[in-house]
């Protein structure tokens, strides 16, 4: 009897496995999350300014989540290579760095996320200006990245679209009202 309920109990746990396996291989990788405003400043001013990583430190959401995060960075602020270091020890905002990789300047700049906490996770991400008109910049700021079976299981219960969405919303709307007060 009891070898009966223990081999029934074995055969569950296989299944469970087996199961979730299949759905983590079955389930998507990828993930993005784009967002854009528009600013009403010259094209010119608006990339001059988001060219700057450290005035993200303004703009973006996070710093305002834990305005005790520790700030450190590598070489020449608006230049490929400059690295900006944050360690948080609040987990919405955790600990990584942000390293720019591409500029096409007076269009767009590159940056490789690398997170370190609360997950290991590295995804690229950009902000694109283009101009609308004389006096009017559309920003387009997005991220895009893979995690790995089965951490990908993540973004069946989390929807990265609408999380990482209101912080993008968030930081554009704080963007604008920097660039447009100037």
């Amino acid at each position: 009897m009891i070898k009966k309920i223990v081999l029934g109990l074995l055969a569950f746990v296989l299944l469970l496995v087996v199961g979730v396996a299949a759905v983590a291989f079955l389930s998507p990788t990828h993930y993005a999350c784009e967002r854009e405003i528009a600013i009403n400043k010259p094209v010119d001013q608006v990339f001059a300014y988001v060219k700057i990583l450290k005035n993200q430190n303004d703009w973006g959401p996070w710093l305002k989540k834990d305005p005790d995060t520790k700030l450190t960075n590598k070489g020449t602020d608006g230049t490929v290579g400059y690295t900006s270091i944050w360690d948080s020890q609040k987990e919405e905002v955790g600990a990584g760095e942000q390293e720019i990789t591409k500029i096409s300047e007076g269009e767009r700049i590159d940056y490789e996320l690398r997170f370190k906490r609360p997950f290991e996770s590295t995804s690229n991400a950009y902000i694109v200006v283009s101009s609308v008109n004389d006096n009017q910049t559309k920003v387009k700021w997005g991220f895009s990245g893979d995690m790995p079976v089965p951490m990908n299981l993540m973004l069946l219960m989390m929807d990265m679209e609408k999380e990482i969405g209101k912080d993008f919303d968030s930081g554009l709307a704080n963007l604008k009202e920097i660039l447009e007060k100037e």
